[in-house]
């Protein structure tokens, strides 16, 4: 007896019920297949938080916090490395480009990044994509500033927009520096990254809201007029961290092992990659999380499965009966049953992978706009058919619970006596 087209006439036969176990099981896969893209996704986004930098150095402290304050703009260092420092290493041979971080301020809550120019020409995230502007440009002037794109759409900024900044963390800080207001000359395009909540001015700015304070403390009776600040030779005498870029890869253990060992100051140098992973690796616990829900959503609905079969099995003697008048064994109906579920999951599986690709193709710009998470449109993955076809396999095994159930019945049936 051929079971496949016979399952399948049964199916069409109860149509209704059928589409509706179909799309229980793609809806979970659905699911499934989504998280998986979505954690793929965010763990390539988190890991080009910042790319095609070689190297960051800061004083000596972890590597996750120096990754911490320097690219997530979390936390603070405990130290801070010289100036002096930075332009020795900055002057090394093997050094293409540096780029100072100075932290330290803030604006409603918004980190307040003090650097230069370079920034926004070496910065770059996701595969060495650089720094856009929406509107504006980079900052020029002593008291320019370029607002992250979250933190323009956020408080509603605009270009020529004014702004203080606040000497301290968090939204009231302990002094703002209300004397010397900053100009808004850029605003950053989205990158989904700590960038887009970064308020940028250079460190020119930084020292000069800081020109009348001395120990931490604003001096009243001295205060220099904004046209004397411009024209003051404002240099930091410490950053918080630097980003640096070498010539060649195979340069960077060797630059990396001769900052770790420097004699006349005590800095850490790290390696990205490195340091992501690390921290990545530390939030493993959540990732774990989302793929066992996802699995219980699976299980749950071939339970659903189970239960509209086994329900259903009653309703189905006359047509057991039938299938035992024409030559049927027990064993076919056990194997019709357990083709039968099979093809649900089957079905499921391949109406759900269809779902994830049509919900992917319209979704993937907003996607990558509002959260910064790339998720490309690729053929399924060898995971992806592991997972499918695991799902579809299970489902034939789970069968056999009401395809033994059936089994039995038909055998009982079979031992009744006719009158």
């Amino acid at each position: 007896m051929k079971l496949l087209p016979l399952a399948c006439k049964s199916i069409y036969n109860r149509r209704g019920t059928a589409i509706l176990t179909v799309l229980a099981i793609a809806f979970s896969v659905t699911l499934l297949l989504g998280v998986e893209k979505v954690r793929k996704g965010a763990r390539l986004s988190f890991m080009n938080t910042i790319s095609g930098t070689s190297l960051i150095v800061g004083p000596r402290t972890g590597a996750v916090q120096l990754l911490l304050y320097s690219v997530f703009r979390i936390g603070s260092p405990t130290t801070r490395m010289s100036w002096e420092s930075y332009e020795r290493i900055a002057a090394r041979s093997q050094a293409v480009w540096t780029i100072p971080l100075s932290l330290g301020e803030s604006h409603h809550g918004y980190r307040v990044l003090g650097t230069t120019g370079d920034y926004f020409k070496h910065y770059k995230y996701a595969n060495r994509r650089s720094l856009a502007f929406d509107a504006g440009k980079a900052f020029n002037d002593v008291y320019d500033t370029v607002m992250g794109a979250d933190v323009a759409k956020e408080l509603g900024y605009k270009i020529g927009n004014e702004l203080e900044i606040t000497h301290g963390l968090g939204h009231t800080g302990l002094s703002t520096h209300k004397d010397r207001p900053f100009r808004i000359v850029g605003i950053l395009a989205k990158t989904g990254t700590p960038v887009d909540r970064t308020v940028h001015v250079s460190l020119e700015g930084l020292e000069a809201v800081h020109v009348d304070w001395v120990g931490g403390a604003h001096l009243h009776n001295d205060h220099p007029t904004t046209e004397k600040v411009r024209a003051m030779h404002l240099k930091p005498e410490s950053i918080s961290a630097m980003f640096i870029g070498l010539k060649s890869p195979q340069d960077a253990v060797m630059f990396q092992y001769n900052i770790n060992n420097l004699k006349s100051e005590p800095l850490l140098a790290v390696m990205p990659s490195v340091a992501l992973q690390e921290l990545w690796d530390a939030m493993s616990v959540a990732e774990t999380a989302f793929l066992a829900v996802s699995a219980l959503v699976v299980i749950a609905s071939l339970l659903g499965m189970i239960t509209v079969i086994l329900a259903g099995l009653n309703e189905r003697r006359r047509e057991m009966a039938i299938l035992r008048s024409v030559g049927a064994r027990p064993i076919h109906i056990f194997g019709l049953l357990v083709m039968e579920a099979g093809l649900y999951s089957a079905g499921g599986a391949v109406v759900g992978l269809g779902a994830v690709y049509l919900l992917q193709a319209l979704s993937i710009s907003f996607i990558e706009a509002q959260f910064g998470l790339y998720l490309p449109i690729l053929p399924p993955t060898s995971s992806d058919i592991f997972l499918l076809s695991g799902i579809t396999i299970v489902g034939f095994f789970v069968g056999s619970i009401p395809g033994l159930k059936a089994y039995l019945s038909s055998v009982a049936d079979g031992m009744m006596v006719q009158t």
